[in-house]
This record gives C-alpha cells, sequence and structure tokens, in this order.
C-alpha cells in the first residue's frame, strides 16, 4: 500500500534516500540532486508519498500540465522487487486522479541503468543539458 508520508517517516525518508543515493554519489563524482532535497518541505506540501512499510517512497510535484517525479527511492536490501516500478505506478495514478496528462522527471546522464528502466517503462528523452556540475536527462511520459 502507497500513502502519504506522515511527519514522524521524514527520518526514515531522508535515510532511505541517503541510502538509495550513495552509491551514485560515488559514480557521478558529486551529491545526486535527490540528496540534498528539502524532505520537510516537500512533507508539508503534501509530495511524498511511501510504501506502507516505508521500504520506499515517491516525492510528486504538481506542475502546469504535468506531474513531476522528483525522487523515486527504495531501500537499497529491497532492490529488484518491483518496488520502484509499483511507486512509478502510482505516480500514473496519481497524475491521472489529478487530471495531468503527463509525467517528468530529471536524471543524471550517468545512471544509465534508471534511464534504461525508465525508457522500458515508456518515458522518452526530452532533453540533455548540464545542470551546476550535473550532465543531466529530462525525460517525460504522455499518459
Amino acid at each position: 500500500m502507497i500513502r502519504p508520508a506522515r511527519p514522524e517517516d521524514l527520518p526514515v525518508i531522508e535515510e532511505i534516500v541517503a541510502a538509495a543515493y550513495q552509491p551514485w554519489a560515488e559514480l557521478i563524482g558529486v551529491r545526486p540532486m535527490p540528496m540534498d532535497a528539502d524532505y520537510a518541505a516537500h512533507l508539508a506540501a503534501g509530495h511524498i508519498f511511501v510504501l506502507d512499510d516505508l521500504r520506499g517512497l515517491i516525492v510528486l510535484v504538481p506542475e502546469e500540465g504535468v506531474l513531476y517525479v522528483d525522487n523515486v527511492a527504495v531501500r537499497p536490501d529491497q532492490h529488484g522487487q518491483g518496488l520502484g516500478r509499483r511507486l512509478l505506478a502510482f505516480a500514473e495514478e496519481r497524475a491521472a486522479a489529478l487530471g495531468l496528462p503527463a509525467l517528468r522527471l530529471i536524471t543524471n546522464a550517468m545512471m544509465k541503468v534508471n534511464i534504461a528502466l525508465y525508457e522500458r517503462l515508456g518515458y522518452s528523452i526530452t532533453s540533455r543539458e548540464p545542470i551546476g556540475e550535473r550532465d543531466v536527462v529530462f525525460m517525460r511520459k504522455d499518459l
């Protein structure tokens, strides 16, 4: 079950994000943007949804005409169980419920495994550009 995050979930949310992105930080040589996000602000805005057992989370930000998938993070010891895909399917359901016809996300260009997964799930690359020290890929999925 996926539910809105509650204030008492914040320490676990931050722990999951740190654990999920630390290996990527080592690979790309800079902290991935989700590691520096303000999760207290996202929580207060109602943007964070968690698996009920707190094995993973997704941050969804409604924008003009699209639902922005700001972050999907799963505990590293829970990888390979389809939890990330489940969270992304939830994002599609949430977008439909909000009347938004598409999802968008940003990922680091060096996260090739993630890019391939997103493409398998129907996302397309819309552009690539630098953001600070990062080379990022913008992706979109029309629903």
